[in-house]
């Protein structure tokens, strides 16, 4: 047995249900084979027979944070794609480049890592068939998480229509003159996986990762555009034979609203319903045009939301009701998406834009955000969207021992006032910088600016001496396919908020 005995200036292990945090000044947590044991005053633990003490009285100890949803590792900007609105976007991504999955995966952990992120909800896209090759590109991703050390929450899109818009590809493609129909069509048929495959997907990767502890697998329906209603059955059998949860993309722009009502006559939220796919095993990401009658019915049923605020932003999606799905009871999590307002993934970052950008006009303190409720949102409720629930998210004895150390004289030095309160300090203060040391399990992964198990110069530097290697003829065809594309999705969505 291993034990270690992590001090903190404060220690801050969980937010109550009163929305309060549980901090305690000069505390410890006794960790042994890397679960939580202990959790006090550093002076009642101070003696313990261990094998190692990390931090000290100018550290501030916080469970690790939990990126609820992210896709890839080089961002689509550094890819070649601007932020364009969402439909117009999906165009543009067809120009990315051919990255290798590993160094690509490690690209976006380091920063993840380094910004005290722990876990991550990886949802995999468009990952080209036919099954083995599937299979062998989750397996690249899901091993750059091994090597690194970091826990991960694993799922591939599952999508099996409307590829490229929100209608049939074959309407689509007969919709586009014959030149550019001939470069679309390729691509479609690359990423068109028979049905029963995904799970076969599923399947297969549980059983090859199953025996990893910071490994979790569980279900993607990508979104409701990209499934057909045999879909959404099929993922609720599994999900309930299987007791995995499942991760939605759901109204993340008003054509996607726009897209259920056309499809069935009702919204979106009541076509999952109807499903039988909500409830606390399913979260939604996005959920920026749900209706009040619809937040209502997200809590009733316990599901949750996955909060991606950059991305919005970005991406001209709108403005979530973050505040009313608070006041609806809803558990909400905090997720990064390709990259946040910085192009990076920096949950220090995201923490405070979820913070900012919900406060309303007004004198209620009701109506906004506090720094607390946000810091759950990054930790116990990203972490109950995962395959690891519980386990992880908050410092507790039985929690994980995933860890984050921040030097507090980053937060607080020239000067902070007595009156501001520990968490408010590292909500609105802490920067990527200030990340002293990082722990999984036990484990220090990241200490001192550098990584334990993986040497991130040597992984970059390949990283981009593959990237310097000229496009090759695949890499050419798809540049000029998403070009020859691009006016045609315009003008499938020029009037499509018609009803």
């Amino acid at each position: 047995m291993t034990s270690t005995l992590i001090r903190g200036r404060a220690v801050i292990t969980h937010i109550r249900d009163d929305e309060t945090p549980e901090v305690t000044l000069d505390g410890a947590i006794l960790v042994e084979d890397g679960v939580v044991v202990r959790a006090g005053p550093f002076a009642d633990m101070a003696r313990l027979p261990v094998d190692e003490v990390l931090g000290g009285p100018d550290t501030v100890v916080v469970p690790g944070f939990v990126n609820a949803h992210h896709h890839v590792g080089l961002t689509p900007l550094q890819l070649g794609s601007p932020d364009l609105p969402l439909e117009l976007w999906f165009g543009s991504r067809l120009a990315a480049r051919s990255v290798d999955l590993r160094l690509d995966t490690l690209y976006s952990a380091f920063e993840m890592v380094a910004s005290g992120i722990t876990t991550v909800q990886h949802l995999q896209n468009r990952l080209p068939g036919p099954l083995e090759a599937m299979i062998q590109g989750a397996s690249d991703t899901l091993r750059a998480y091994q090597d690194l050390g970091m826990r991960v929450s694993y799922a591939h899109g599952i999508r099996d229509q409307n590829r490229l818009v929100y209608a049939a590809d074959e309407v689509f493609l007969a919709s586009l003159p014959a030149d550019v129909a001939a470069l679309v069509a390729p691509l479609l048929a690359r990423q068109t996986v028979p049905l029963e495959e995904n799970f076969l997907f599923f399947e297969e990767l549980r059983r090859r990762f199953g025996h990893d502890p910071r490994i979790a697998i569980q279900l993607a329906p990508a979104n409701l555009h990209w499934c057909s209603d045999a879909a959404l059955e099929r993922v609720r059998q599994v999900c309930e034979s299987t007791g995995v949860p499942h991760h939605i993309h759901l109204l993340e722009t008003q054509y996607q609203r726009a897209y259920a009502h056309k499809r069935a006559g009702i919204s979106a939220l009541a076509q999952l319903d109807r499903a039988g796919l909500l409830g606390p095993h399913c979260t939604l990401g996005h959920g920026v045009w749900l209706t009040d009658a619809e937040i209502e019915r997200v809590a009733e049923t316990g599901t949750r939301i996955c909060h991606n605020c950059s991305s919005n932003l970005r991406l001209r999606s709108g403005r979530a009701a973050l505040n009313t799905w608070r006041k609806q009871g809803v558990r909400v999590a905090i997720g990064i998406d390709e990259a946040g307002l910085n192009d990076d993934r920096d949950m220090l970052v995201e923490m405070r834009m979820v913070l900012r950008q919900h406060r309303q006009p007004g004198h209620d303190p009701a109506d906004v955000p506090t720094p607390a409720q946000v810091f759950r949102m990054a930790t116990e409720h990203g972490a109950a969207t995962t395959g690891f629930g519980e386990t992880i998210g908050r410092l507790l004895p039985g929690s994980a021992a995933d860890m984050v150390l921040l030097d507090w004289q980053q937060i607080a030095y020239p000067f902070l006032d007595e009156d501001t309160d520990v968490l408010s300090a590292v909500v609105q203060r802490a920067k990527t910088g200030g990340v002293a040391t990082v722990m999984v399990a036990g484990e220090v992964i990241y200490r001192g600016g550098a990584f334990t198990r993986v040497d991130r110069e040597a992984a970059l530097a390949e990283l981009a001496a593959i990237l310097r290697r000229p496009r090759s003829e695949e890499e050419e065809r798809r540049r000029l396919t998403a070009r020859a594309v691009m006016p045609y999705l315009r003008d499938f969505y020029a009037d499509y908020l018609k009803i």
